[in-house]
């Protein structure tokens, strides 16, 4: 679990984030949504130690990161993984390769046992037989799979995920959403996904943190948000699911057909 109490984080002078407070539960999916420039992209960057707060405190388990020590920062940072939003994989590697390369920098693993570990893990987001192809042989899909296996091929306590399903269609994104909320509730992580996508929120929501203005604005799951009286939240929701109903209709038909009179 990770708590954030009172968290403040100002950039020349302009407050981003007022004292938010948030929980982040044990093998639950814990979304932080919210408008461009609301402050969810601090949040998420503090919680990894990509920047420092003015103030507050962020437990990893009771343990808190803004007092730890450069060997302690080191030791926490083996049990988190990281979905980046362009998966950032290294296109000279192969995908055994890529998923390979933190357990080659972390542990002191032989590599025969390196590489079981990553095949495990392919396998686990089903890529078995794909191993020995280049990133730029597979699909953007299959590209987010890897960077999915290598997050988790330290079996991390901790999983912060960036736009996981940025730039998939909506049935690789659900299938991504899937995969994720599996992993989760299978090996007990604390997953923190920071997203702007309302299939996701609705789909696999357990605990969503919405961020309005730099301000902790709502708490709770996918099933509370469709009957929330939370007029921010509301507009937020709504707008961007019609965004999204617009842009399929528009990549299935090409055009948006005008309703007769």
């Amino acid at each position: 679990m990770i708590e954030v109490r009172n968290l403040v984080k100002s950039f020349d002078g302009k407050t981003v984030l007022h004292g938010v407070d948030a929980t982040f539960y044990t093998g639950k999916t814990n979304l932080i949504i919210g408008q461009s420039g609301s402050g969810k992209t601090v949040l998420m960057k503090s919680l990894v130690g990509l920047l420092r707060p003015d103030q507050g405190e962020i437990l990893f388990d009771g343990r808190d990161l803004l007092k730890m020590k450069r060997d302690e920062i080191a030791s926490l940072r083996k049990e988190i993984g990281m979905l980046f939003q362009g998966s950032a994989l290294f296109d000279s590697e192969t995908v055994l390769g890529n998923v390979m390369f933190p357990l080659m920098m972390f542990t002191d693993m032989t590599r025969a046992e390196q590489r079981d570990r990553a095949m495990f893990c392919l396998e686990r987001v089903n890529l078995q037989g794909a191993e020995n192809k280049y990133p730029a042989e597979i699909s953007g899909g299959m590209q987010k799979r890897v960077a999915i296996a290598r997050a988790i091929a330290l079996n991390p306590r901790y999983l912060f995920c960036d736009e996981p399903n940025s730039g998939l269609d909506p049935k690789t994104s659900i299938l991504i959403d899937e995969l994720l909320a599996d992993i989760t509730h299978e090996y007990g992580m604390t997953t923190v996904i920071n997203t702007h996508d309302m299939n996701s929120v609705l789909g696999i929501g357990e605990n969503i943190i919405f961020i309005k203005k730099g301000y902790r604005e709502w708490v709770g799951d996918m099933s509370q948000i469709y009957n929330t009286t939370n007029d921010a939240l509301n507009d937020f929701v709504f707008a961007t699911r019609l965004f999204q109903e617009v842009r399929e209709y528009v990549a299935e038909h090409g055009t948006i057909q005008q309703r007769k009179p």
